[in-house]
């Protein structure tokens, strides 16, 4: 791959920073190991060593969008100062290929006692952005904030929001190559998030996009491809509805071992490719063929004769459960997923359905220890990681909780329409918890225990539709 065609490229990179333990060890350190070194005793540092960010390695390639996660304190922040060139690393170097724009912590690059519209100039030089580009685009960065008067008043009287707003209107209007955003769509209402959105996905058909969340499912959504810090490491890097999936299992892992429940996390089937790039191993599903090859449904999209000029309905063709013990697959163990299925409104399987019908999702368990309160549950997600809906047995249960014995089996349904879905495939994640909705154990969560495809789809925007009864237009008035 060439020079021009990397955006980023991380090399062995660390950063270290001294922690004192009182604010006189800071002058101990300016002086005393210099004085030592010049007597012949042994000097001594004052300070402990804290590597925020340690040995990472990277390349981001022009035009690609990367998430980076991990928990508070990770290293994610300190990497991306490291690559806007506000830090400096003790170790490794960094390589950018073209003009960064960079969201980082709230109100960076803001003079607080400036107004909005003078940090608007104040920015946009330290861009590279000349004063006559930025009077030309002034209008648009203010309509893009949509701040009001308050773009004349000094930003240290902002709102977090405002700040925001600002910020984020100011990168957008820079003509960058890069755009690195650290958590600033946290902050803020819907309806400037939405316009944020908005622009990342336009952005990403030209620029190099950096984006790091708390929010996996945002990561998710935007992303093709995430990187996990941990402690200042790098732990995997890979597509990004793999990374993600391992990582939410191993924070609830380390979430319930503080409470000294464990929960195993056995290894992902992954494979790395020349790049370094980690990546996980597909699993084969096979069709279910148990003679049923009706379709049925119960309601009718009346635009359905207009699909192939015939009668196509939203065909959704399922696969095999996955046994239990493959890769995808965490928990405490003190409870195993056994089987998914999908069938119609009368309890029969079939290979394929069609959208827009009653289903009956079910899920069977058995339990391996006594479990009080169970909750199971499923998620049905994209073929990206993005939850499209999914419920659990909590709210219907709380108030009489069950308990489970070794060796009982439960069988639970979850009865609903299967919305209209776009054409592409689709997962069921599939889950045995125990305790409550904010405070619980996963014993045992399966990612994709189910597959299945949709096609021929009357859909063909969003993410899931609703199947229409009707559609009518009525019109009043006298003809002309």
């Amino acid at each position: 791959m060439s020079c021009e065609d990397t955006s980023i490229r991380v090399r062995g990179l660390g950063k270290r920073f001294e922690m004192y333990a009182q604010p006189a060890d800071r002058l101990k350190q300016m002086i005393l190991p210099k004085v030592q070194r010049l007597t012949g005793l042994h000097s001594h540092d004052y300070f402990k060593e804290f590597w925020a960010v340690h040995d990472v390695s990277f390349s981001v390639q022009r035009g690609e969008t990367v998430g980076i996660i991990g928990r508070n304190g990770s290293g994610k922040s300190t990497l991306l100062q490291i690559i806007c060139g506000t830090l400096h690393p003790t170790l490794g170097h960094v390589e950018t290929n073209g003009r960064i724009a960079a969201l980082l912590e709230l109100g960076a690059g803001f003079n607080p006692e400036f107004t909005g519209r003078e940090n608007v100039f104040l920015s946009g030089l330290l861009y590279g952005i000349s004063e006559s580009e930025l009077r030309d685009r002034f209008q648009s960065i203010v309509e893009f904030a949509d701040i009001g008067d308050f773009i004349d008043q000094p930003v240290k009287t902002y709102s977090s929001g405002m700040y925001v707003r600002l910020a984020f209107s100011i990168a957008a209007h820079v003509d960058a190559d890069i755009l690195i955003i650290d958590e600033a769509l946290s902050v803020g209402d819907v309806i400037f998030t939405q316009k944020c959105m908005r622009y990342l996905r336009a952005f990403q058909s030209r620029g190099t996009l950096v984006f790091v969340s708390h929010d996996t499912a945002a990561v998710t959504n935007l992303c093709s491809r995430t990187i996990w810090l941990d402690g200042g490491r790098m732990m995997m890097d890979g597509p990004a509805k793999g990374v993600v999936e391992h990582y939410l299992a191993t924070q609830h892992a380390a979430d319930r071992a503080k409470m000294g429940e464990s929960v195993a996390i056995p290894a992902i089937a992954t494979r790395r490719d020349d790049s370094g790039t980690i990546t996980a191993e597909p699993e084969r599903s096979e069709a279910v063929d148990d003679g049923e090859s009706s379709i049925p449904c119960d309601v009718i999209d009346p635009r359905l004769h207009a699909l192939n000029g015939t009668a196509q309905r939203n065909l959704l063709q399922v696969f095999t459960f996955s046994p239990p013990g493959h890769a995808r697959q965490f928990g405490a163990g003190a409870a195993r997923i056994t089987n998914v299925r999908l069938l119609d409104a009368h309890g029969t399987a079939h290979k394929v359905f069609a959208g827009g019908e009653v289903v009956d999702l079910v899920i069977e368990t058995e339990a391996l220890q006594r479990i009080e309160a169970p909750i199971v549950g499923f998620h049905v997600k994209d073929r990206l990681g993005q939850l499209l809906f999914g419920d659990n047995t909590y709210l219907t249960y709380h108030e009489h909780p069950l308990h489970v014995l070794p060796g009982q089996h439960l069988r639970v349904h979850f009865r609903f329409r299967m919305p209209i879905l776009p054409n592409g495939d689709y997962s069921v994640d599939a889950a045995f918890a125990a305790g409550t909705q904010e405070d619980h154990t996963q014993q045992d969560w399966v990612y994709d225990a189910l597959i299945f495809r949709a096609t021929e789809s009357t859909m063909r925007h969003g993410l899931v539709g609703i199947p229409m009864h009707s559609i009518e237009i009525e019109r009043e008035g006298a003809a002309t």
